[in-house]
């Protein structure tokens, strides 16, 4: 397994699948969710409705999986990261259960790449140094069991995840 590093816009980038930190309705939002579903165009919409009219949405921790439309990944994977209150409501599992969820979709679907945003810092306010090195530690323990999922990439959109994740990475 290949762990890459990337600053710049995940909608931009040629995968298997991006994963789209998403909220609970899958309803589309702001910053990755909204650039996600503005970028993959209206399928990505159509069926994040139908999971929500089956399934009553994504609780936090999980993941679901649509077709990316007009994004250069075959796959959205959206998953629901905790909202930070201050790491007294299981936030931490709750982060690292997105990423193995993640990766579980990606390896039924037999998929080889796979891109993570930084899931959680931006609106729901998690910690920076906190959520990457929960990302980093569970994406590293998890790749010990993918039979299908070769490159795993981390993409920063802001400076200081790129820092963070860049030195991690050195580590």
């Amino acid at each position: 397994m290949q762990i890459k590093l990337i600053q710049g816009d995940i909608t931009k980038i040629t995968c298997d699948a991006i994963v789209n930190a998403a909220n609970s309705r899958l309803a589309g939002g702001g910053g990755v969710d909204g650039a996600i579903h503005r970028a993959g165009g209206p399928i990505i919409a159509e069926q994040c409705r139908s999971i929500r009219e089956t399934e009553g949405g994504c609780p936090t921790g999980e993941a679901v999986v649509t077709d990316a439309g007009n994004l250069p990944a075959r796959y959205v994977i959206h998953t629901v990261g905790p909202i930070w209150s201050g790491g007294f409501n299981n936030e931490a599992e709750l982060l690292a259960s997105c990423y193995r969820k993640s990766l579980a979709l990606a390896e039924k679907l037999k998929l080889q790449s796979i891109a993570f945003p930084n899931i959680s810092t931006g609106i729901y306010s998690y910690p920076k140094q906190q959520a990457a090195e929960i990302a980093f530690n569970t994406v590293k323990e998890s790749g010990t069991r993918l039979q299908h999922v070769q490159t795993i990439i981390f993409v920063c959109f802001d400076d200081e995840n790129y820092r963070i994740y860049k030195s991690l990475l050195e580590q």
